[in-house]
């Protein structure tokens, strides 16, 4: 069941049942990014919430959070850093290798992008085990700054990704059981 909000953000929300793999439902945002209504109402939620705290820089990995953490900077009036796989930045960077479900992934970020005592909020589509997000917590740690919360348009309770990031705030805006 998902959890309504003024536009009914799940509505913009399409199931792809046994994608990628036979068992899997896939949570599409794709109509939601298609719709100028609701991704206008997605950033302008992401924003109320985060709005009265110091938020310096919003970093997300790619590519899909890149979508809303872009448009959320400059809602909040802070820097967007990306989060890439190896290889994909030009300047030096930080990276941190984590476990996923089958093997293992490495992120980078630029060594300039997030400074010592910087205040970073995470940014991506969805939340589901929390590898990713929580990789892109530990760039920011490294660096020396803070996190101040992980935002998600879509967070798969099931899968506990929200326990993974502990302590770390998590503000989803629709989620599923």
């Amino acid at each position: 069941m998902a959890e309504a909000t003024q536009l009914q953000l799940a509505d913009y929300i399409r199931d792809i049942p046994d994608f990628p793999k036979p068992g899997v439902l896939f949570r599409d945002i794709t109509p939601l990014l298609a719709s100028p209504d609701a991704l206008r109402e997605t950033i302008r939620l992401f924003s109320d919430h985060y709005r009265d705290r110091e938020v310096d820089v919003i970093i997300a990995a790619e590519a899909r959070g890149f979508v809303f953490a872009t448009p959320l900077a400059l809602a909040l009036n802070a820097s967007f850093v990306p989060v890439r796989k190896p290889g994909k930045l030009p300047a030096k960077t930080h990276s941190f290798s984590y476990k996923l479900e089958y093997g293992s992934d490495t992120l980078e970020i630029h060594t300039d992008g997030v400074s010592v005592g910087q205040q970073v909020l995470v940014v991506d589509d969805l939340l589901a085990t929390g590898g990713t997000v929580d990789a892109c917590c530990k760039l920011v740690e490294e660096a020396g700054a803070s996190v101040v919360g992980c935002a998600f348009v879509i967070e798969l309770l099931g899968l506990s990704g929200a326990a993974r990031i502990e302590p770390h705030e998590t503000f989803s805006l629709i989620k599923y059981s």
